[in-house]
């Protein structure tokens, strides 16, 4: 009798220590191919700055976006796969359960409704620093880019807040993200060599500042 007590007594407690343990916190993925902070400011001073050219002629649909990349995986649905934890597909590929952080604001997600993916140099500010004078293949090859942190995972009103917005009107609600945030945004605009304004500068200094 004594020994089954004891046994229980061991059974309660080690459940007890297993409800008190924390849940795991879920934490944001790292964006494919971003540079340190020194290699950013490196970057930022190569940038060419300019006024941004004219929104004339500018539609999405100019930036073939969300293409298939592999079996029946479009782009959004692989970095959906890349960002989230513990993420099902059914076999369409679309994500049928999965946990999502959202690097800009902090906020967890389980559905991957709530998540869109963000082109983290929007497109309209691409065309406006550049891209309008691209061909349909090149900003096809912008708009899925899985190679340079271009495409993130975020809460979906967060990212339409953001719009088309640059970084010297809009920052991650999340400071502690400033310092990765300028550094992808730099790392874009270097890799397709799009101009930046004189005001985009000034605040991807002040971020990278942070860092």
């Amino acid at each position: 009798m004594k020994s089954l007590t004891q046994a229980l007594a061991l059974l309660l407690t080690t459940t007890t220590l297993v409800l008190a343990l924390p849940a795991p916190e879920l934490v944001a993925r790292t964006a494919p191919n971003i540079p340190t902070a020194s290699t950013a400011k490196s970057l930022l001073t190569g940038l060419t700055v300019k006024a941004q050219g004219s929104s004339d002629g500018y539609s999405r649909d100019l930036f073939p976006h969300w293409i298939t990349q592999s079996g029946t995986c479009n782009t959004r649905e692989v970095v959906l796969k890349r960002d989230g934890t513990s993420v099902v597909q059914d076999s369409a590929c679309a994500a049928t359960s999965g946990n999502w952080y959202s690097p800009y604001d902090g906020a967890t997600w389980t559905a991957a409704s709530d998540v869109d993916i963000d082109h983290v140099v929007p497109l309209s500010n691409a065309w406006k620093s550049g891209a309008s004078a691209w061909t349909t293949a090149q900003r096809q090859a912008y708009a899925n880019d899985l190679t340079n942190p271009q495409l993130l995972a975020v809460t979906d009103n967060v990212n339409q807040a953001k719009g088309d917005k640059g970084p010297e009107d809009w920052k991650p609600p999340l400071t502690s993200y400033y310092c990765t945030y300028a550094r992808m945004w730099v790392k874009v605009k270097s890799v397709y060599k799009l101009t930046i304004t004189s005001a985009e500068k000034t605040a991807l200094t002040s971020m990278l500042n942070t860092c």
